[in-house]
């Protein structure tokens, strides 16, 4: 770190101490490329704020760069995969495996699912293992003293560093396939009634039918799908800490759930004190693009630009498809920024340039764009949100469907099918939600309704770090159904005692009734004889 960066951060320590707050150390169980991109964020602000940020590394990590953060600390570790299998899993894999489910019906769909979901488990179990077995590294974790960990859910492992050093700590999260872990380690409500399962594709007003097609996801997610392999996960927790534990468990222990959502895409919902949203946390002013992407932009005249990105894990497609977009595209009269880092297609129009990687943000504030041609990632979808650009959504896997769908149901977004659309289906969509205006107004209203917070995302999910640093802890906040078992959560044992006494009571009251019946047929038979 050059002596620039050293006092820097020795005046950013000075002044937190000088300060009413209380500087504090961080620990930061992360996970790679758009995951990284969101916490990095909050990393940021907290170092600017003196705080000491310390990242645990996996060493074949991607994003995970130190020279492009130098106010965070990197604790970087040795793994048993390599950087080829690393990258492997999410890019080229990933990309074969989105085209290769698409091809199915929907029961081998989700048995394909539930395979992804056990050999992702499988990685970021080796990753969690390859870390906490390092006697090395958690030594020095154990006399760094933290005072809280922040850790993205999406991998295991937080937790039980969390157990180990015997901290607080907090998770960063967008979503688990079906809810599962939110409801079960997060106490958090989700009324299939009128909230749409994830996956489900559906909205909060639904039909009969939808209703028991979000039913029939909820209990597929509830008790047959997996997204952790659990049986691995306990066995491996409860070998570390030398005592019977669970994922669940440790997962229960979370003092507060930052969700990386707001009321701009979510359906309303209930929510507990320990729950905060803070979508779009990332999103800032758009700044000046470079020159020769400005002198291109410009170039579109009162057409404008369009601008399209799959986002940071996939950067190519196969070339047919790469054809078919490029086709649709070059039918636009607007100019097209596309990132993409494939075989040039051969259909490529003039009007649309190529670019390894582009300032997405920037570009989406830009005054002359016109549209987002975006996979439905949380990131994309919030910087689109934030400038009230409309989308066409392509979503790949995951939550995106579930993305764009929130977005199409509120005006500003087209749902398509990357593997099945044609040209003409792209260029449609492109030209609706260009020339129709309901769609730039609806994107502009939620624009509106994102900014109209009391609070920025970033401010709230800093304050609630540093909150939990402050009080060790937020327990307070947890509701007591994580001290509850499933049936007196549900309230089944109450409701079997008052069964119990009604059926006592009915039984009695019956047996009386035929007591003083006999007794009064007796009776009459008596005076009758006399």
């Amino acid at each position: 770190m050059s002596m620039k960066w050293i006092l820097v951060l020795l005046l950013l320590q000075l002044s937190c101490y000088f300060s009413s707050g209380r500087c504090g150390k961080v620990l930061v169980w992360p996970v790679d490329y758009s995951h990284w991109i969101n916490i990095k964020t909050i990393l940021d602000e907290l170092a600017q704020r003196g705080h000491e940020v310390t990242v645990l590394k996996p060493s074949p990590s991607v994003l995970l760069d130190p020279n492009k953060s130098p106010g965070i600390k990197f604790e970087t570790f040795p793994t048993s995969i390599s950087k080829d299998e690393y990258e492997m899993l999410f890019t080229n894999e990933l990309m074969n495996i989105v085209l290769e489910l698409a091809k199915y019906p929907s029961w081998k769909y989700f048995s394909k699912l539930q395979e992804m979901s056990m050999e992702e488990s499988d990685f970021s179990e080796n990753i969690c293992r390859d870390a906490v077995l390092n006697k090395t590294l958690v030594t020095k974790l154990k006399e760094s003293r933290f005072d809280v960990i922040l850790a993205d859910a999406l991998w295991p492992c937080g937790e039980l560093l969390a157990e180990l050093l015997e901290v607080p700590f907090l998770y960063t999260h967008r979503v688990f396939l079906g809810y599962t872990y939110e409801k079960y380690s997060g106490g958090l409500l989700f009324p299939p009634s009128y909230v749409p399962v994830i996956m489900s594709q559906l909205t909060d007003k639904m039909t009969f039918m939808e209703r028991v097609k979000n039913m029939l996801y909820v209990l597929y997610f509830d008790f047959w799908f997996q997204n952790f392999n659990e049986k691995k996960w306990d066995q491996f927790y409860s070998e570390v800490l030398g005592r019977p534990t669970k994922l669940t468990e440790l997962m229960g222990k979370a003092d507060m759930w930052l969700i990386r959502t707001y009321w701009d895409v979510e359906f309303p919902r209930p929510l507990l004190p320990n729950v905060d949203f803070i979508g779009g946390l990332h999103c800032r002013p758009a700044k000046p693009l470079p020159k020769e992407m400005e002198d291109f932009v410009q170039s579109s005249g009162e057409e404008g630009v369009v601008v399209f990105s799959l986002g940071s894990m996939i950067s190519n497609l196969p070339e047919e498809r790469a054809n078919v977009i490029a086709s649709a595209l070059a039918r636009l009269p607007q100019k097209v920024l596309w990132r993409y880092n494939g075989k040039k297609p051969d259909t490529l129009g003039p009007n649309t340039q190529l670019y390894n990687w582009i300032p997405q943000n920037d570009l989406l504030g830009h005054p002359k764009t016109k549209a987002f041609i975006t996979h439905g990632g949380t990131n994309g979808i919030y910087e689109a949100i934030h400038h009230g650009v409309p989308i066409v959504g392509l979503p790949l896997f995951g939550d995106q469907f579930d993305n764009i769908v929130h977005i199409e149901a509120k005006g500003a977004a087209i749902k398509l099918d990357l593997i099945t659309m044609s040209s003409s289906d792209l260029l449609n969509a492109l030209d609706t939600v260009i020339y129709d205006p309901s769609y730039k107004e609806n994107a502009m209203r939620l624009s509106r309704i994102h900014h109209d917070q009391p609070t920025k995302p970033l401010d709230r999910a800093v304050f609630w770090v540093e909150y939990v640093m402050r009080h060790k802890g937020a327990k307070h906040l947890r509701v007591a159904a994580h001290d509850l078992t499933w049936y007196q959560y549900y309230c089944l044992d109450v409701i079997g005692f008052l069964l119990v006494c009604v059926a006592a009571a009915v039984f009695i009251i019956i047996k009386c009734g035929l007591f003083f019946y006999w007794k009064f047929v007796k009776t009459v038979k008596k005076s009758k004889r006399e």
